[in-house]
């Protein structure tokens, strides 16, 4: 940005900022905008909660850290001692709902 007395230039194009209903509409329009390079700010009513940015390619993999333990060898809480039927709990718990 560059600033002439009163006058202030900017070198980039401001963010556009888009709502999440006009986003989901026109969603291949913005997909498409943001692969010619252009950002875009998501806004919840006039709340910012996301950026839709341009992909871009790293060198380096994400990083990731080994497993703790092999698949299968979790153990697995106990039993809790009672028999239960879920089918009657489920049955249960919609008729107390009405």
């Amino acid at each position: 940005m560059t600033t002439y007395g009163h006058i202030v230039t900017m070198s980039k194009k401001p963010e556009r900022r888009v709502k999440v209903a006009e986003l989901k509409a026109q969603l291949s329009a913005y997909l498409r905008a943001a692969r010619e390079g252009r950002a875009v700010t998501v806004c919840d009513r006039e709340t910012p909660v996301a950026r839709l940015v341009p992909y871009q390619v790293t060198a380096e993999p994400l990083p990731s850290r080994p497993a703790v333990r092999r698949w299968g060898e979790t153990p697995l809480p106990p039993p809790l001692g009672r028999r239960s039927d879920s089918l009657a709990a489920l049955q249960e718990e919609r008729q107390s709902s009405r």
